[in-house]
Order: structure tokens, then sequence, then C-alpha cells
């Protein structure tokens, strides 16, 4: 089973939050991440092979790499299938939602897709700051939208006080439970918190890139991404008791978005280490083997906002094997194997 599947990750806001602007910016940011978008509302993308599409069904080179296209939702699939073909060679699809899309029902639709080239990259809710108390009273629908979320971006947090930004992030919280919560103005967030940034072949990673240079002016002029989020690194020597790695998964806390990773599980699986592909609710593992003459541990990243990187390594360790005597039983995968992609056709039984 591939671990090298397309996270796709929906773009969701009411007109007018920054969608848009926070997609332009991703695109801006790819470098050498090929980046799938489709769009069913072109609103203001600032790319002129957009603007010279211009209709739905069309499919454009945005020139760096990237690809784009405009959809109606009931494509979705279909373009899905286009955009993860081997030869775009893409790393992640974004779908940015109409401005009065449902959410909820993209995001069902990438889950329900039989494309076992895809897995879920979560659902990014955007909201505006300064906006936010009207947008409630005029779509109240806005409060189930923020439930169902994987990451709420607070866009336009330049335009509002301290206070203010405060109280809706204290509302946001509220409603949307774990998801994390970051602030943002214009739109920019690190990619690196939605997605794996590909590094050039020809790029020393942390090198400042073309776009880095070219835009480092306007990026200056605001709060770093980087202070938006944590990144916490955990590993373990020993293996992990499968029982006790799903409670800690389970019960990750609040703000943490992504996992991602390998886990070793011992005798409970000794031939296998699992890629773990976590965001927001949404959990997989994927057995693979033990590369040949590879030191056996457990390697994690986890991102998100206001994460206690302490906790987490506390909690971890405590999913280690204690022994022998701590020797998972016959029926302690179970948990873990619920999360792991059945490919296989049931044997006809008729």
């Amino acid at each position: 089973m591939s671990t090298q599947q397309i996270p796709v990750v929906v773009l969701a806001g009411f007109l007018g939050a920054g969608k848009t602007t926070l997609l332009n910016h991703l695109l801006r940011s790819a470098r050498g991440t090929r980046i799938g978008v489709m769009v069913n509302d072109f609103g203001d993308i600032g790319i002129d092979a957009m603007t010279v599409a211009g209709q739905v069904g069309s499919t454009v080179s945005l020139g760096n790499g990237c690809l784009c296209c405009a959809v109606d939702a009931s494509e979705l699939d279909e373009y899905l299938e286009v955009l993860t073909r081997p030869e775009s060679r893409l790393d992640v699809i974004v779908i940015e939602a109409s401005g009065l899309a449902e959410p909820q029902e993209l995001v069902r639709m990438v889950l329900a897709s039989e494309n076992e080239r895809i897995v879920y990259g979560g659902l990014v809710q955007v909201v505006d700051a300064a906006e936010f108390g009207a947008t409630r009273r005029r779509h109240p629908e806005t409060d189930r939208h923020l439930t169902i979320a994987d990451l709420v971006v607070v866009n336009k947090a330049d335009r509002v006080t301290a206070d203010e930004l405060r109280a809706v992030r204290e509302t946001v919280g509220a409603l949307a439970g774990k998801a994390a919560v970051v602030d943002a103005s214009h739109g920019r967030v690190d990619p690196e918190l939605l997605f794996d940034r590909v590094v050039p072949e020809d790029e020393i990673e942390g090198q400042m890139s073309i776009e880095d240079i070219l835009y480092g002016s306007e990026d200056d002029a605001h709060a770093h991404p980087h202070a938006a989020y944590e990144t916490v690194s955990l590993s373990a020597t020993t293996p992990l008791h499968p029982r006790r790695l799903m409670a800690f998964l389970d019960g990750r806390p609040e703000g943490l978005y992504r996992i991602k990773g390998f886990v070793d599980l011992g005798p409970a699986d000794p031939v296998n280490r699992y890629a773990v592909h976590a965001v927001g609710r949404f959990l997989r593992f994927y057995p693979e083997p033990w590369p040949a003459g590879e030191e056996r541990l457990t390697q994690l990243v986890l991102i998100g906002s206001g994460i206690d990187a302490a906790g987490l390594r506390k909690e971890l360790a405590e999913c280690e094997q204690n022994g022998p005597q701590d020797a998972p039983d016959e029926h302690s995968m179970w948990g873990v194997l619920r999360y792991v992609r059945q490919t296989d056709e049931e044997p006809d039984e008729s």
C-alpha cells in the first residue's frame, strides 16, 4: 500500500473571508511543490491563465508547476481522476469551495471517493475577523461549518483591535472544538501547516527562493506565519503498545492539526512499520515492510496551534511497551487496523 497518496485540502469560508487571497498565497509560495487547484467560484484569483480559461471544465497550467481547473461539485471525482494522473506529478490538491457552498458535502465527497491516489487533507475554514459577527447574523450556518473544521484561519487579524481579535478567537474556539485556530493577515499562513513543501533538487532547504526575494518586502511587513503554530518532533526507540497508541491518538488535544511519521509496534507486527497520517479528526495507517537494515524507531511530527510539547512527549513515552510482561495480546491491533484502508475486494460467496 503506497504512502505517497496526494492530500486533498478543502478550503471553505463565506464570500469575502479571504479564501482566494489565501489560495493565491499558497500558489505564490509553492516553490518546489506542485499544487493542483479545483475551484467552482473564481472570485479574484490573480492568475492570468485562470482569467483566460474562465469557464467550467477548463484545466490550465499556472506556469509554476501547478495546475488549476474550474469544476462543478458534481464533477469533483472526475477531476480528481484528472489531477491525480501520474503525469501531473502533483504533491497536493486544494479545492476552493464557493462562498455559498456546503463544505460538509465537499468533505463527504472526498472521503467517499474511490480514488486510491488521494487522501483527505482536512477542511480549512476561513473567517473574516472584522466581519465575523455580521457574518454569523447573516449566515447562521457559520457555526455549523466551524464545528466540522479541522483548521480555522482567522483572517484579516490586522483589521481589528487586540481585544476584538481575542473575542473572535474565543467564539471560534468554542464552536470549533478541537480544531486548530490560527490568525492571519492577507491570507498568509505557512504552507507547511497544510501540506509538506517539496524542496527542489537545486535548492538548499531553508535558503531564500526567487519568490522570497520578490515578495519578501510584503511579507516582512506582517508577522511571520511560523508564529501561529508549533511543530513538535517525537521519537521513541522502544516499540509502542497499540492500545495505548490508539488512546493517545484518540485523545489528541485541541489545536493539534496534523500528525505524520512512522510508528514501531514491535511484536504486535514485527514485519511492518506503520506510516501515520492524521489531520483534524481524520486518521489513517499504512503498513509497509521495514526497510532492510534500518533502525526500528517511532518518529512522529505533530503540527498545531497552542500544543504542549512537553505534555505530548510524556504521553508518547507512556505508550512505550514495558518489557515482556507488557507484550501486546492477539487483539491489541484491532484499534490500529480499523484505520488501515482495505483495498482488497470481499470474496464472492455466491
